[in-house]
């Protein structure tokens, strides 16, 4: 069956993931460039260059599955999309965070990949993918943990025995101070919320900072605004609980003022990032049983969604966005 693959035509399930896969490694691969510029912490700088040799492998493995195909392979990002003699824009901690939460988005996306590939090269590829993410994300938690920068979640008495819930207030009882204790789900959700959200207010920090372009900069600057509001939001709601005592944002965005990525690389990855973020607010909307907490979700996601679209039309009207394949529209073949 292995050695039949080039046999059997991609998917289209299948084409999509592999496009997606390069086209966001090819992406991260200038931020990790960028990095290893100016890292001076040796134990950062050897996790990053363990997963730049893992990108690097994973965009030449997928370039060659292209090429035997006969099929186009996208354009991506390139060293055209950085600038390596730009002062480091980010500090080492930040590096090291960078792949750490970045194991956080990828680990699930090749876990689900596998989900959808039914090619066996393609599986023993993804596979291949998610055991070494795994392991490099593990390194990096270590890492983060020896040097005491890792936030956990916050602890809470073990309960002395099992439960049922034997009443729910309505959204107007919970609105007019009716609220039981958030549980642990919904703990955890708001937690990874403003932790997440902490650390794309310092990625936009950065960006801002460098960025010329001044449409792109107001666009930056709303994003950062809606990160913040999110960190207030879900804050707010941990201390009502005395679960959480305000998210110290450590400053890790040095003082340059020259970019180190092209307008287009910019734009996309925060484009991405707010794709990631619906899904992560959604996720969290679904396990979310106060009523209170679900209505802040979805008003969230709302103007996330709002400003998602305000960056594609923005890549759009640039000519940056580089279309997914396209199956052949055989309503055209009917017109003629």
């Amino acid at each position: 069956m292995e050695n039949n693959h080039e046999h059997i035509k991609l998917t289209t399930a299948e084409i999509s993931t592999l496009w997606k896969t390069y086209i966001q490694n090819t992406a991260v691969r200038c931020f990790y460039k960028h990095f290893l510029q100016h890292l001076q912490d040796k134990e950062i700088k050897a996790i990053v260059e363990e997963v730049m040799a893992l990108v690097e492998t994973v965009i030449k493995k997928i370039v060659t599955i292209f090429e035997e195909e006969n099929f186009p392979i996208p354009k991506g990002f390139s060293d055209k999309d950085i600038d390596l003699s730009a002062p480091a824009l980010y500090t080492d901690l930040f590096a090291l965070s960078f792949v750490y939460r970045g194991g956080q988005v990828i680990i699930p996306h090749y876990a689900n990949v596998l989900q959808r590939v039914t090619r066996i090269d393609l599986y023993n590829l993804f596979s291949e993918c998610l055991y070494s993410e795994t392991e490099l994300h593990k390194k990096a938690l270590n890492l983060l943990l020896s040097k005491g920068l890792n936030d956990r979640p916050p602890n809470m008495e073990y309960p002395k025995n099992v439960e049922f819930i034997q009443h729910q207030p309505s959204l107007i009882n919970t609105w007019l101070g009716e609220k039981r204790p958030l549980n642990t789900l919904e703990i955890t959700e708001l937690f990874i919320e403003i932790e997440r959200n902490a650390i794309g207010i310092i990625l936009l920090m950065g960006l801002i900072q460098v960025t010329k372009d001044k449409e792109i900069k107001g666009y930056l600057l709303k994003g950062k605004k809606l990160a913040e509001k999110q960190v207030d939001t879900f804050d707010k709601l941990l201390k009502e609980n005395d679960h959480f005592v305000g998210f110290p944002i450590t400053m890790e965005v040095t003082n340059s003022i020259i970019s180190p990525f092209s307008e287009r690389l910019i734009l996309f990855i925060i484009s991405t990032s707010n794709q990631i973020a619906v899904s992560a607010l959604a996720d969290a909307l679904s396990v979310s049983m106060r009523k209170d907490v679900a209505a802040h979700y979805f008003l969230i996601i709302g103007e996330v969604m709002k400003y998602g679209d305000e960056g594609l039309k923005l890549l759009i009207e640039r000519g940056w966005m580089e279309q997914p394949p396209q199956p052949i529209d055989r309503n055209e073949f009917y017109k003629s």
